[in-house]
């Protein structure tokens, strides 16, 4: 094969350095392959299971580190996971041996379909996954078995309330954590075809959406409600079906935002806007400001409202919203999570915020202090990109509300006035000081006008 040689040559005079010839053909050649790696045909999704970034994952490392079980392939090979293979053969055991015992196929035979479904989709599988690490068909083949097996035996167990993990049933907690991390996910769909060679035939009218209910963690009150959609729709992985939930079915998720002006609790509650639980069984994160008639009266009857869905603060929140908000990020889907945080961001700045909204029963800090809430809460969107926010409505009627006269001038007394109780002992001594003075010059008046008249 015929080589073109260029000479390159960098530097001047006695400097000059030689790098040597360049083969073209064999460069253009080797770049090839990296078209050639690239798999992202027209008719399949982009990937959506991947390593986070570290500007992300740096701010919060172990949310998004899988602590007991590795799913997929992209912890596969994390040695602090390899010791929790075992467990995942004994569920497998168990699912195949006692579970689906009363099936008319044998283990083998189930087994044989199981494999035989996920061959069928392994290039659909790969194009799932950025940045995997290469394995061969059949390993990938087995892994994908395994990891979903385990799973839904997993699953089986937590509904009818039996572990198999013996002493180790203190990690429960942690395993359901494990399966919502955005680097520990299998693509939906193979997670679908194992159920239907196995516990669909055994439990036939129920779906996989409210099977793997059970192990969801809903940060927000209340229970997560299957309707049609989380049913019929298509899914990513574990994770995207859990965001399904928090979307808003009646908003355009590529309406871009407006910048508003913000105000803290602290100056609301000051202008007289109350804070309220409000539950929307249409979307969870609704967030409605309910006005009165007569804001033209500062009366407590009259203030404006800011109703809030109930959000638990908690230990794992951190991992459950990080872990949301890098898959809205990364997935064309809405960025709702995003948003609430946005709003959540807007009103809280100090501690003293975040007293109020747990005195206003909206959070349920189980933090430990409301230093730390409002940090978790302060620094979640951090380095995050933000387009939209779902918000943009009730925070312009609010700003609206805050610049009004009435709003102003309650401000403006309880800052100057009813700040600490040092102020409001001052202000009363003032007003008491202020009617004695008062009392005094009428009883002095009148004590000249009858001295006057005479006897």
């Amino acid at each position: 094969m015929a080589t073109k040689e260029i000479k390159l040559t960098f530097g001047m005079a006695e400097d000059d350095v030689e790098l040597g010839p360049v083969d073209i053909n064999d460069t253009v050649q080797f770049l090839l392959k990296y078209d050639e790696e690239v798999q992202n045909p027209s008719d399949q999704r982009p990937g959506s299971i991947f390593m986070v970034p570290s500007v992300y994952r740096d701010l919060s490392p172990s949310s998004f580190t899988p602590r007991v079980v590795s799913i997929g392939p992209l912890h596969h090979q994390d040695e602090h996971l390899k010791g929790f293979k075992l467990q995942k053969a004994t569920y497998m055991h168990n699912l195949f041996h006692n579970v689906l015992r009363p099936l008319d196929s044998t283990p083998e035979q189930i087994l044989k379909e199981c494999v035989t479904k996920v061959s069928g989709s392994v290039d659909q599988i790969k194009a799932c996954y950025i940045g995997m690490q290469a394995y061969s068909d059949s390993e990938l083949v087995k892994m994908m078995v395994t990891d979903a097996c385990f799973m839904l035996a997993f699953i089986y167990e937590r509904h009818i309330g039996h572990s198999s993990l013996g002493p180790m049933e203190l990690l429960t907690t942690d395993i359901c954590l494990d399966m919502l991390l955005i680097e520990n996910q299998i693509p939906f769909f193979v997670l679908q075809d194992i159920f239907e060679c196995t516990f669909s035939r055994l439990l036939p009218t129920q779906p996989l959406a409210k099977f793997i209910l059970v192990i969801m963690c809903n940060i927000f009150e209340g229970d997560l409600e299957i309707n049609s959609s989380n049913i019929s729709s298509a899914h990513d992985h574990i994770l995207g079906f859990l965001h399904k939930f928090y979307q808003n079915p009646d908003r355009d998720s590529s309406r871009l935002s407006e910048r508003v002006k913000a105000h803290s609790v602290v100056e609301l509650d000051r202008s007289g806007v109350r804070f309220s639980t409000k539950r929307d069984a249409k979307w969870p994160m609704a967030i409605e400001l309910e006005l009165s008639r007569f804001l033209c009266f500062p009366l407590s009857w009259s203030k404006p409202t800011l109703k809030m869905p109930v959000v638990h603060l908690f230990d794992e929140t951190e991992l459950i919203l990080r872990n949301l908000i890098i898959y809205e990020h990364s997935a064309q889907v809405q960025t709702c999570i995003s948003s609430y945080m946005l709003a959540l961001d807007k009103l809280i700045d100090t501690p003293e915020d975040v007293a109020k909204l747990v005195k206003s029963q909206v959070l349920v800090n189980e933090l430990g202090s409301d230093k730390k809430a409002a940090n978790l809460i302060n620094n979640m969107l951090k380095e995050v990109p933000l387009a939209n926010f779902y918000y943009q409505d009730e925070w312009k009627k609010m700003d609206e509300y805050y610049n009004a006269y009435w709003p102003n001038l309650m401000a403006e007394l309880k800052r100057d006035y009813f700040s600490n109780p040092w102020s409001i002992i001052a202000v009363i001594a003032g007003i008491v000081l202020f009617v004695l003075t008062v009392v005094q010059t009428v009883l002095t008046a009148l004590q000249t006008v009858y001295a006057a008249k005479g006897p």
